[in-house]
């Protein structure tokens, strides 16, 4: 860290982090503020908690960095919080559980039906809607009015896919 003084008077610096920079990265700096406890980074202002910058602005001018270290981290804050004794409980079997008065029933109406083909939820426009269609056309001629097994062309077909070895 390279640590710049602005101003003594009001414990302002400026520090810029020069380890493990890449080269071509230009280093990047923060602004500290030790009066008012702030550093660019919002790391200190975030966890009450010094970051780096401010352990090096305090090494540059010899102060004391504990002093920048919130009470909830000193150790008799965390004395006092374990200090409290904590009620055993007693043995679950000597628990009283209240008996259950409510029954719950589901409703079926809110069940989906898993029966049968699933009812699409898109919204349809023009675009979907295809040409007019008549109604079905076969399998072998694609002509309306018949289906595979009347088609007068049958015959043909079939010959023609024994011929070529397709059952």
């Amino acid at each position: 860290m390279n640590v710049e003084i602005y101003s003594q008077r009001h414990e302002t610096f400026r520090v810029i982090e020069t380890i493990s920079r890449q080269p071509g990265i230009p280093p990047r700096s923060y602004g500290v503020d030790l009066r008012n406890r702030r550093c660019d980074c919002r790391r200190f202002q975030t966890l009450h908690y010094p970051c780096v910058h401010i352990v090096a602005a305090c090494a540059k001018v010899n102060l004391n960095v504990e002093q920048f270290v919130d009470d909830v981290y000193t150790l008799e804050r965390t004395l006092r919080v374990w200090e409290n004794e904590f009620p055993v409980l007693p043995d679950m079997s000597t628990w009283e559980v209240p008996p259950t008065t409510l029954e719950l029933v589901p409703d079926k109406e809110l069940r989906k039906n898993p029966r049968g083909r699933p009812q699409s939820s898109r919204i349809r426009n023009e675009m979907d809607i295809g040409e007019k269609f008549d109604g079905k056309r076969c399998g072998l001629c694609r002509l309306a009015g018949h289906n595979r097994s009347k088609c007068p062309q049958r015959n043909y077909h079939i010959g023609q896919s024994l011929r070529s070895g397709r059952n």
